[in-house]
């Protein structure tokens, strides 16, 4: 029997996890089963015919939010040029109500952690047994039954794609718009063999390792035994980990503190400042430890942190998600993720839908398009808002430029708000604008609607700009390179790399 593993990737850089944890765990079908994982970006028939010329009995696919629509094609595609393939659908977009996207024609649905379910399935296809229901609710495998699936990434992941790994599953939080609140009972793997796993990794050549955990720093012992295996080592690495914002205790603060700059991020999810929010949709806020470790990773460390808004959560209204951007801004010059609330299919999120007047999207990603307090129109604004925070605050191409907009009186929301429809305005896009046309967006508005000296303007701009060796000075920037000690460096940077090609 003849088992394909595939689903979409976003881009060919990630990797699917999942995928390995389920070869891993074949057992005696391992070896007839294999990988093929591909892109969204990739022509579905052309998926279908390599999928289809290994002459598979049983193709397993993962279903993601960012996938699905690609996916429910594939699914069409086979089964009506190879009705006899069994497909097995599986993942996060599957396994819970309302199912959005339809997938009618797969064979099976696989529903929740389906490291060992997808192994049994398959087996009693094989057996003749197969199940009659067409909807296969996993069972919540123990962890220490799962095979780690580390050993499955091959030479070529290692050398070009994201390693994703994870130390344990679970979150004990119940924020209402996150997958991750269903399983309430955090399972950590083995600490000794998955430090095991990480050591064949980084002598297979691994020097980036990204963790899915959701809560790495709530078993600080746990913690601390992971850190200690990174600081132990001499070599330049990358690691990133997702951490809880109230939670670092001076054990954990000391290993913190020990790494080199660019090799540790920690991605923190504040999601809001609103107390009353918070509350609303049952996210334990505690202010006074979220100020003290942010200021603390600010201003004590070399970790490089990126922090989580969220726009659109019931009773969260322009203002007040203002004030907390102002409050957040002010605290750290950290990467301010802002991103628009999803209601995805498993959690508890749509109790608020008749209060609060919450108006979704039914198609991936299942956006708000407005509530009680938000009219569409103000989410549109926000969305534009949150692309353009990329490319000015978050991109790092504007460090100190951008934060002349409102450094006469922190109102960093109120300016940049103003700032997004400007150029929207402007350029009535926010995808394929070029860094220098980005640049003289900004200093045209600087210059026109907020009255800034334009040499001031130019120079700061400049410094940005021309910080990376190898850019060229914009051209309506020349005028104020003239004379400028970036003007000079940019002449001497031209003259070394003329020295090194003659």
């Amino acid at each position: 029997m003849n088992i394909q593993l595939t689903t979409l990737n976003a881009r060919y850089s990630h990797t699917s996890m999942g995928l390995r944890y389920l070869l891993a765990n074949m057992q005696e079908l391992q070896h007839t089963t294999s990988i093929q994982e591909f892109t969204i970006n990739d022509h579905i028939q052309d998926i279908a015919e390599k999928l289809l010329a290994q002459k598979p009995s049983v193709i397993g696919i993962g279903v993601y939010i960012w996938n699905a629509h690609q996916c429910a094609e594939l699914v069409e595609t086979i089964k009506k040029v190879s009705p006899e393939t069994i497909l097995i659908l599986g993942g996060p977009e599957v396994s819970h109500a309302p199912m959005r996207v339809n997938f009618d024609v797969a064979d099976y649905i696989v529903q929740g952690e389906a490291d060992l379910a997808f192994y049994h399935l398959v087996k009693a296809i094989q057996s003749g047994l197969s199940p009659t229901e067409r909807w296969i609710k996993a069972p919540l495998p123990a962890i220490e039954d799962i095979v780690m699936p580390y050993g499955f990434y091959t030479d070529e992941d290692v050398a070009n794609r994201y390693i994703y790994v994870e130390a344990s599953r679970g979150c004990p939080f119940q924020c209402e718009f996150c997958l991750s609140a269903l399983d309430e009972k955090v399972r950590n793997f083995d600490v000794h063999q998955f430090l095991s796993a990480l050591e064949v990794l980084w002598q297979r050549g691994v020097r980036s390792f990204k963790f899915v955990d959701r809560t790495f720093n709530l078993n600080i012992r746990y913690a601390t035994q992971l850190l200690d295996f990174f600081l132990s080592k001499d070599e330049d690495y990358f690691v990133h980990f997702e951490v809880i914002p109230d939670h670092f205790p001076e054990v954990l603060r000391e290993r913190i503190r020990q790494f080199k700059p660019a090799s540790l991020q920690l991605e923190i999810g504040v999601q809001t400042l609103n107390l009353q929010v918070a509350q609303n949709i049952h996210r334990n806020l505690k202010m006074d430890k979220i100020e003290k470790n942010i200021a603390f990773l600010e201003h004590e460390t070399s970790a490089h942190m990126h922090l989580d808004l969220i726009v659109g959560l019931p009773g969260e209204t322009l203002q007040s998600f203002g004030q907390g951007l102002n409050k957040l801004v002010s605290m750290t010059k950290a990467e301010i993720q802002i991103g628009i609330l999803k209601k995805l299919a498993g959690t508890t999120l749509g109790r608020h839908d008749e209060q609060y007047g919450m108006i979704y999207s039914d198609i991936p990603p299942y956006d708000i398009l407005r509530n009680d307090v938000l009219s569409f129109e103000d989410i549109q604004k926000m969305k534009r808002f949150s692309r353009f925070w990329n490319l000015y605050y978050n991109s790092g191409n504007f460090k100190r430029s951008i934060v002349q907009l409102w450094s006469d009186d922190g109102k960093v929301f109120e300016h940049f708000f103003d700032f997004s429809l400007w150029i929207y305005a402007a350029s009535n896009s926010t995808w394929k604008i070029s860094l220098e046309r980005l640049a003289l967006y900004l200093f045209e508005y600087r210059v026109q609607v907020q009255c800034a000296n334009k040499a001031d303007v130019a120079a700061v701009l400049l410094a940005d700009i021309m910080k990376l060796e190898g850019r060229k000075v914009p051209g309506f920037l020349k005028p104020f390179a003239q004379g400028l000690d970036v003007h000079r460096k940019v002449v001497q940077g031209h003259h070394k790399r003329q020295q090194r090609h003659v």
